[in-house]
Formats: C-alpha cells, sequence, structure tokens
C-alpha cells in the first residue's frame, strides 16, 4: 500500500507525528511503515532530528495567519523538497506518482510527502482546513476534513469538552 498524496493521509500522518513525536528512529519508521508509506532506505538517527526539523517548519503552515502566509510558507517548503512527478513502482506492487527523487533519506521522503499532501489537502478542500485546537488548554494542531469545513477542535473529546465548559458557564451566569 502507498500514501495516496492525493488525498488526507500524508497530513495526517504529519498531525500524528507532531501530537506524539516518536522517541527513535526505529519508531518514527514503524509509525510511517504502520501509516501506509513504503520505506526503501535505510532509517538513520539524523532522520529523527530531520523530520521533527521538517515538522517545526510545518507548523508554521499551520499557524500562518493568512491564506497568503500560508501558501508563502507551504511554497517555502514545496521548493526545498519537492522533484519533478514521477511514476515508480519501487516497491513491485502498483504504479504510483512520487513527488520526490529516488534514495532520499526517509526524512527528505517524509518533507516531499507531507508538504505535497498538504498543498494537495489546502488546495482541494481550502485554505482555512489546517489550525489549532479551540480548547483554551490545548493547542494540539488538526486538519479539518470535515464536510462542513467547520472543524474548530483537535478532537471529539475536546470539542465535547468545550461544549461542557460553555454550558456550565451559562447555567453559572443564569443563576
Amino acid at each position: 500500500m502507498h500514501i495516496n498524496p492525493y488525498g488526507e493521509e500524508p497530513v495526517r500522518l504529519a498531525l500524528d507525528l507532531v501530537n506524539d513525536p516518536p522517541p527513535t528512529a526505529a519508531l518514527l519508521a514503524a509509525r510511517c511503515a504502520d501509516a501506509g508509506f513504503v520505506i526503501d532506505v535505510p532509517v538513520r538517527d539524523e532522520d529523527l532530528a530531520g523530520t521533527a526539523a521538517f515538522l517545526t517548519d510545518w507548523l508554521g503552515v499551520v499557524d500562518a495567519p493568512d491564506d497568503t502566509t500560508r501558501a508563502a510558507r507551504l511554497n517555502t517548503l514545496l521548493a526545498r523538497a519537492s522533484a519533478h512527478p514521477r511514476l515508480t513502482d519501487h516497491a513491485g506492487d502498483g504504479w504510483h506518482v512520487h513527488y520526490r527523487d529516488p534514495g532520499l533519506p526517509l526524512a527528505a521522503a517524509l518533507r516531499a510527502l507531507v508538504s505535497v499532501g498538504t498543498a494537495l489537502h489546502l488546495a482541494g478542500r481550502g485554505m482555512h482546513r489546517l489550525g489549532r485546537c479551540a480548547v483554551t488548554d490545548c493547542d494540539r494542531p488538526y486538519a479539518d476534513t470535515s464536510r462542513t469545513g467547520r472543524q474548530r477542535y483537535c478532537s471529539v473529546a475536546c470539542g465535547n469538552r468545550d461544549a461542557v465548559r460553555r454550558h456550565r458557564s451559562r447555567r453559572a451566569t443564569a443563576s
């Protein structure tokens, strides 16, 4: 299986790695493999640091104050990460498109995959479809994949917690 760069999977993988960073390169590789990312190069300790540095830059896209800034920041990541699209059957399980040169280290391949996936997510669903949780004591990023495009929380649990807080606040004010 290959992660489809036209869908939301690369953005979900980035969120997973940001919200629960793997402590070792081996666990980074395992998480990527679990997400369906085919790893065809040796994974090194440098990949863990390189991925963490890229994800810090990627959070700059999440935190951009407006669409123009978001696009500029993402274009910078794309320029650092992308190569011309190419068809490949590197794993022998079907032809698919890559936006990176062959043989890149895991961190560089993730940079290309997540950057292109994020660009396609935003261009296809809307530039507002990345954000931070609206709960005051939670700053986890999220990718809005909802039908309506109005997601405000990183999880159902945070949404429910905020609804309870608002309800209790209204009850206290009414008393």
